[in-house]
């Protein structure tokens, strides 16, 4: 469904991303690990058009992204969500949902509910805690149309009932044949809930395959611990 190949991206003198290579298979859930500094951001960034890659190809299906304009990339078929909760404060629920899709009532509703936020849709996102603002930043990536959803980090900051919440809401995306790349630290998650995973160490792919595999590799272990 979405392949990157021998994507590279620099800053400055900092090789971020460097010959990156991956697949991400359709009606799964995969999800991208790796220590902190390992690129993982800058994947999300550049194959959702916020950063251009210096070199590579991205492939939506058929499509190639790489290099494309933002609205461009999530015209194509990619939402997203990112590592610091991006909601407008000073709107409304259904004036943040508005902005993924116009759309009525009823199905701003639904969508809310899927993701366990019950409040009214004129509330502020402002009143919302934190872990509600990250349900909601969720619930307007799921209303926009998408084939692919990619979420940075959704467990960071949330509590543990929330947390259970989201692993029950992407089964039931994955059950209803979505497809989900994702970007987590939490490893018991990332182990409980995904299908495959990448595991990305100086931006460079280290290892992929099932978690169970992945949770015992040595070069993984090593890349964590620093050994």
């Amino acid at each position: 469904m979405l392949s990157l190949k021998n994507v590279s991206k620099s800053f400055g003198g900092i090789k971020a991303v460097d010959r990156c290579t991956f697949e991400v298979k359709e009606n799964t859930i995969t999800s991208l690990i790796g220590p902190n500094g390992a690129g993982k951001t800058t994947i999300f960034n550049v194959i959702s058009g916020l950063t251009k890659p210096e070199s590579g190809t991205i492939r939506l299906w058929d499509n190639n992204i790489e290099g494309m304009p933002a609205y461009r990339v999530a015209k194509s078929g990619i939402s997203r969500t990112f590592q610091l909760t991006k909601v407008f404060r000073n709107l409304s629920i259904k004036d943040n949902l508005s902005i993924a899709k116009r759309t009525d009532e009823s199905e701003m509703k639904q969508v809310l509910e899927s993701v366990y936020l019950s409040k009214p849709l004129d509330t502020l996102a402002r009143e919302l805690s934190y872990g509600q603002q990250r349900l909601l930043e969720l619930a307007r990536a799921l209303l926009m149309p998408h084939t692919l959803l990619m979420l940075d980090e959704p467990t960071a900051g949330v509590n543990p009932r929330i947390r259970q919440e989201l692993k029950t809401i992407l089964r039931k995306l994955r059950n209803e044949g979505k497809t989900v790349l994702l970007i987590e630290h939490d490893m018991e998650f990332v182990m409980d809930i995904s299908d495959n995973v990448i595991v990305l160490a100086q931006g460079k792919v280290l290892r992929a395959g099932k978690p169970k595999k992945i949770m015992n590799d040595k070069k993984v272990l090593e890349a964590y611990l620093g050994k």
